[in-house]
Parts: structure tokens; sequence; C-alpha cells
């Protein structure tokens, strides 16, 4: 009975699906349907954000100021605020085309790379920051396709010095294959069949026990040999469905896509023997072990970068570059992309897509457009009496700051902005910053990394209320420190203003600035006292947590 009742389930199963699927999800999008190729990413951005907008007569948030730009770019681009010389600078700019330099400028420079390895490392590792750094270190330095470096994830060589540290993603993952094949899902795909471990999915037809058992195939011949991976020749994954039939899984990819191979035969317990004997020795001589005449991983990688199944892998990345730089994405879970899940703007990250296969899946480039837009420069202050849904992207966000970005905004907030202005040498003002990101590292791991739904923790709380570091490392009144040259500004104003555009990237508004005169005022039988307060004051407010 089991069988038939399997059957009709999954006919159900495929009606529910069909009917889903015709009532809520948008028509297939052709490429013919879509803008031209040769229009600019920006373009393309604001002419399906804007279309949106109209057809839902959404009033979008008028343009950012300059200043506000200016440390939201630099924020997303290279991790750290802008200086107080940067944003003078960037202000009082004329030319027309001053964003454009300013994007030019910091995605050319070092910080960008060191940026992006942070972002990936977090992304690729979320529960072993830093075990990827090396790589993703050089990936980024020499802008290596997305492509290959999901290659060199899945299969890179040991003896490869470029690949070897590629491998940390499967070789940290390679003892529980369930885990692996949800990470990889998740993380190259915005897919989670986590819960077609156990069961069909009852609301998305592709999220099914023979996808899940299918994905893991292509792990399930993997293992690790004294800290190098190696494939068997051999090995089936075997699976009960929820009806009690039991199953060998095909290797089945995520859009259904079934792999042939070549059939090959259980080895007997001697040649098991055998070849655990050759493996041990191979671990004596951290040699790898031979490569598999048919590799799964392999097949993975052919079939997921495949034209007319890329589709997953290419919008997964754009997604999640998207809500990076936008504080939401276009499809809302990351993780949830299927089908009965549809994009806000379909045809934006059809388009997007397609562009990124088109020009060699160059993340570089496709950051640059994104950055570009007029969508991403709006204002996050709304006027009106109903906010928009994020998903209209009307106005600008308002997203909590990485850990890595907030220690660095702390540093940089921190320093004499006399060590960053115009009047030093740019390499040496480069280095200098460079150097207060890379002390920042000892911050960022006393700050949590933020969630969805993102509030202040007590520890965090507690770090900034009460740790030693925070007065040691950020508080100092030493001459090479913000605090330091505060105590010697006499003019009261002018030390509001230095400490503001410092801290904060702006000048006081009038009340602000009437609020600190009075604060300092009331202090000026201890005036360095209150001078610390009122920096630790800015330094942990909201302001700084977030970029806006």
């Amino acid at each position: 009975m089991a069988r038939p009742r399997a059957l009709l389930m999954r006919f159900v199963y495929f009606t529910l699906a069909i009917a889903s699927m015709v009532l809520n999800v948008p028509s297939a999008i052709h490429g013919s349907e879509l803008l031209p190729e040769d229009q600019s990413i920006a373009e393309v951005v604001d002419h399906y954000i804007s279309a949106r907008l109209k057809q839902e007569r959404i009033d979008a948030a008028p343009p950012a100021n300059d200043a506000n730009v200016l440390r939201r770019t630099t924020l997303d681009l290279v991790g750290r605020i802008p200086t107080s010389s940067e944003t003078a600078s960037y202000v009082n700019d004329k030319d027309e085309y001053k964003r454009r330099n300013l994007i030019d400028r910091l995605i050319g420079s070092p910080a960008f790379v060191r940026h992006q390895v942070n972002e990936f490392d977090a992304l690729l590792m979320p529960d072993e920051k830093n075990r990827l750094r090396e790589y993703l270190l050089a990936a980024f330095t020499e802008n290596r396709p997305w492509d290959q470096m999901f290659r060199e994830m899945m299969l890179g060589q040991a003896d490869d010095p470029e690949q070897k540290g590629a491998l940390q993603f499967v070789k940290a993952r390679v003892g529980d294959t369930d885990r692996l094949t949800n990470d990889v899902s998740v993380t190259f795909f915005g897919v989670n069949v986590s819960c077609a471990q156990c069961h069909d999915h009852p609301d998305v037809y592709e999220w099914s026990q023979d996808r899940f058992y299918g994905m893991k195939s292509f792990f399930n011949r993997t293992f690790d040999n004294g800290g190098l991976l190696g494939e068997h020749e051999y090995g089936l994954v075997s699976y009960q469905t929820t009806e009690g039939e039991a199953r060998k899984a095909q290797l089945m990819f995520l859009t259904g896509a079934i792999l042939e191979e070549p059939e090959v035969a259980e080895p007997d317990d001697k040649t098991k023997k055998e070849e655990k004997e050759k493996l041990e020795e191979l671990k004596k001589q951290k040699q790898a072990p031979p490569a598999p005449s048919f590799s799964r991983r392999e097949q993975l990688v052919e079939i997921a970068l495949k034209s007319g199944e890329n589709d997953y892998f290419a919008k997964a990345i754009v997604n999640k570059l998207w809500n990076r730089f936008f504080g939401y994405g276009l499809v809302m879970p990351l993780d949830q992309m299927h089908p009965e899940n549809p994009a806000s703007h379909p045809e934006l990250l059809e388009w997007l897509s397609r562009d990124l296969v088109a020009h060699n899946y160059d993340l570089s480039r496709l950051v640059r457009g994104i950055v570009s837009s007029e969508a991403y420069c709006r204002s996050s202050v709304w006027k009106g009496s109903s906010r928009p849904h994020p998903d209209t992207f009307a106005v600008g966000s308002v997203r909590p700051l990485t850990p890595y970005q907030y220690a660095t905004l702390l540093r940089v907030a921190t320093a004499n902005p006399d060590s960053q202005s115009a009047d030093q040498k740019p390499e040496d003002v480069e280095a200098r910053l460079a150097s207060l990101e890379n002390a920042a590292r000892g911050i960022a791991g006393e700050i949590e990394y933020p969630g969805p739904e993102f509030q202040v923790g007590v520890a965090e709380a507690l770090f900034f209320s009460n740790s030693e570091r925070v007065r040691n490392d950020l508080l100092r009144d030493s001459n090479d420190m913000l605090i330091g040259k505060l105590k010697k500004t006499d003019d009261v104003n002018e030390l509001i203003s230095v400490a503001t555009m410092s801290i904060w990237n702006r000048l006081p508004d009038p009340e602000e600035e009437a609020a600190l005169v009075a604060y300092l005022q009331s202090r000026s039988d201890r005036r360095d006292e209150a001078i610390g307060q009122m920096v630790w004051a800015m330094l942990t407010s909201s302001e700084c947590r977030f970029n806006y």
C-alpha cells in the first residue's frame, strides 16, 4: 500500500504546486522581455524600482545629503567611516562626477578587498570565521570570478597553493554530511532544504526528500583523510520516505535535474580493508587520496554552473549582495528562493543575474553598479505618514553595522583627525587607516553579529559601560587620540564641530550644538572628564551603531 499512497501524495503535491504557480508566481520572464543587455546596472536598478513605486503610487524619499551618501558608501565599500578630511573634501567638491570618482577610488583601494574578505568570510564561514581569510584575500585581490571561487571551494586541489585554502569550506563540514548539504544549498543557491531531510515540504513542491538526498549524494563519498579531502568510488545514499518507503537517492540537483553516473558495485570487505590500509599510508605521507574516476562533487559544480541550470547560483549571490547594500533582499528570507516565494522585483533579479553571468560572474562590477544607482542614495528619513514596506526600496534602509564595521568606526572616529588630514601624504593616511582597521579586530570580537531582528544585547552594552579596553583604546587623552586634541581646543563650538565631524561625519544641527554646549559649560569645573563622557555618549549612540 505504501507505494500507491506515495504516488497519490506526490500527484496531490504536484497538482497543488502547479495551481500555486498559476495563482501566485509571475509568469516566466524571457530575456526578450527584459531591458536590453547593454544598459548600465544603475539605470536598470532605477528603472525597475521606479516602475514598482509608480505602480503603487509611492513617492520615494529624496536623495540623502552628500555627507550621508559618503558615509553610507564608505561603510559599505571599505567597512569604515570617512575621515573628517574626506567628509569636508567631498561635501565641498563641485565636480559633477564626484560620486563616480568616489566609488572608483573606494573600489580601487586595498581596503575594498579587505572588506570583501570580511563580508564573505562571515557569509561562507559564519560559525568558524577566519578559516577562509587567506584564500579570500588572494581571490578578491585578483577579482576572481564568483563561479571560479565556487569551483575552487568544492574541488580545489590540495597541492595548489592558490586553491588549497578554498577547501576549508568543505573540510569544516565534511564530518556532518547533512550540514554540508544544507550549507552548500543555502550559501550558494539560496535554498534551505533542511526540512526535506525528514519530509517533503507541504507547500513547496521542489523541496522534497528526493532533492535533499539527491543533493546529499553529491557529498556522501567525500571524506577527510588526515586533513586532506578524498572521494570514494562507491557509496549510495539510502533514505526512508514519510510513508515508510525505502529508497536509493539519485544524483539530483535542486532544479530536479538527474545526473547519470556509471554503476559501481559496493566493494567486498577485503577490498575495503586494502583501501583503508592504503589511505593510512597516504595519511602518514601527508599525501592526498587519489582522485576518483567519477567525482560526484565535480558533477555538482558542472550542473550548478550549466547554462539553463545556473539560475539558483546566479540569483542567490545577486540577492545576497542586494540585501547587503539595501538591507532587504529582492527575495526574503534570503534562503527561501523558490517559485512560491517570488522576488519583489522579478525582472530586476532576472536582469541582474543574466548580467552577472554574461560578465563572467564579476562581483566587483555588480557592486559598483548597485551603489551607483539613485535608489541606493535615497535618504533613510521618511516624512510621510506610513513608512513604505522595505521591499519597495522607496526609502534608504537603516542597517546595524557588522562587528568589523563598528569596531573600525570606533577606531577611526577616536583617532586624532590631524593624523588623517589632507595635509598628510595620501599613502601615509592610507597606512594609518589600515593600521586602525587592523587594531579594530580586538574590539570586533566583543561585538555581536547582527541578526534580522537586531537589538543591542546585554553583553555588548556591558562591554561599552565597563570595559577597560574601551577606556584604554578609545578614550585615551594622548596626542594621537581625538580626546587629546579636544582637550587642547579652547573654543567650545570648534571643539564640538571637531567631535561631531570625527564621530558622526557631519556638523551638529543647532539643537544638538546647543545641548552639547550646555553640557560642557555645566561641567566647566571638570572639563576633561566631561569631554570624555561626551565622546563616549556619541560613540555609543544609535547613529554610530547603524548605517543609514
